[in-house]
C-alpha cells in the first residue's frame, strides 16, 4: 500500500509538473492562465502526502476531466502539444489507477482489522 501512495503522489506532482510546464512555456495557449488549471492537483497533494482518504476519493474523480482534456487536446492540436498531452492522459490514467488500487487496499485492510469481510 506504501507503494501506491508514493506512486500516486508522484504521478501527482508529474501532472502539474507537466500542466505548469506545457501552459507557461512550452507550448503555452493564450496568455499562460490555463495553468489555473492544475491548481486542483496542487491542492491535493497535501492530502495525498497525509494518507487522507477523502482527498484519494474526490482525486479519483477530479483525474478524469484531466483525462478528457488531454484526449481532447491531442485530437485537436497538432506538434508538441500532442506528445504533451498524451503525456497528460497516461499520467492521468496511471495516478488514477494508483488512487483507486490504494482506496481499495485502505478499505479492505480497515475492515480486516473490525472483522467485517
Amino acid at each position: 500500500m506504501a507503494t501506491a501512495r508514493w506512486l500516486a503522489l508522484a504521478l501527482a506532482a508529474a501532472l502539474v509538473v507537466l500542466g505548469v510546464a506545457w501552459e507557461s512555456w512550452l507550448a503555452p495557449t493564450g496568455r499562460g492562465t490555463l495553468v489555473l488549471k492544475m491548481l486542483p492537483l496542487a491542492l491535493a497533494l497535501p492530502g495525498l502526502w497525509r494518507h487522507r482518504l477523502y482527498t484519494y476519493r474526490w482525486l479519483s474523480l477530479l483525474v478524469w476531466l484531466y483525462v478528457l482534456e488531454g484526449l481532447m487536446r491531442a485530437t485537436s492540436e497538432d506538434g508538441l502539444a500532442v506528445a504533451l498531452s498524451s503525456a497528460e492522459v497516461v499520467l492521468a490514467v496511471a495516478l488514477f489507477s494508483a488512487v483507486t488500487f490504494y482506496i481499495r487496499r485502505r478499505l479492505a485492510d480497515g475492515a480486516a482489522a473490525t472483522g467485517r469481510a
